[in-house]
C-alpha cells in the first residue's frame, strides 16, 4: 500500500493507463476527497514486485479495502475466489452496471461476485456517487 517506492515515471505511466479512474470501482480521482493511489495488485508482502504488470490505480477505499488480500469468499458458493485482477481481467467480463438510474455493478461470476462483496462496490453511498458520475458523463467502467 505504500506509494513511497514507486518511481514518479512509473506512477504517471500507472495514472495515465488507468485514466485517472480507480481501476477496481472506476470512479475518478477527482470525483473523491482522498487522493487515488497505486496499489500492488499482488502485495509485496506476497512476492509482489513494483512493475508495471503489477501495479493498479486505485481509489483509497478500494486499495484499503483490499488490502494484501488476494481472496476471499464466494458469498453464492462459499468457495474460496480470488478477486478481480485489473491486470489479468477484463472488467466487462465479470461486472457491469446495471443502468443510470441504478448504478449497482453486476457481478457475472464468481470473481465477479467475490469482488464485489468484498470491495463493497454496492454499498448504497458508493452507488448514489456513480449515478450522479454517470448523469453528469463522468463516470464509465473500467477499462481493463
Amino acid at each position: 500500500m505504500s506509494e513511497a517506492h514507486i518511481p514518479a515515471a512509473l506512477r504517471r505511466e500507472i495514472i495515465a493507463r488507468a485514466g485517472n479512474r480507480c481501476e477496481y470501482c472506476g470512479i475518478p480521482d477527482d470525483a473523491t476527497l482522498v487522493s487515488h493511489e497505486v496499489d500492488h495488485v499482488v502485495a509485496e508482502r506476497h512476492g509482489g514486485k513494483t512493475i508495471r504488470d503489477n501495479l493498479a490505480y486505485s481509489c483509497f477505499r478500494c486499495n484499503r479495502l483490499k488490502g494484501t488480500d488476494l481472496t476471499s469468499i464466494d458469498p453464492q458458493t462459499g468457495k474460496i475466489t480470488r478477486l478481480y485482477d485489473p491486470r489479468a481481467d477484463k472488467w466487462r467480463r465479470h461486472f457491469r452496471l446495471t443502468g443510470l438510474d441504478d448504478a449497482t455493478i453486476e457481478p457475472l461470476t464468481a470473481v465477479g461476485r467475490t469482488t464485489v462483496q468484498f470491495l463493497r462496490l454496492n454499498d448504497s453511498v458508493w452507488v448514489a456517487l456513480r449515478a450522479e458520475l454517470l448523469r453528469q458523463g463522468r463516470y464509465t467502467v473500467p477499462s481493463s
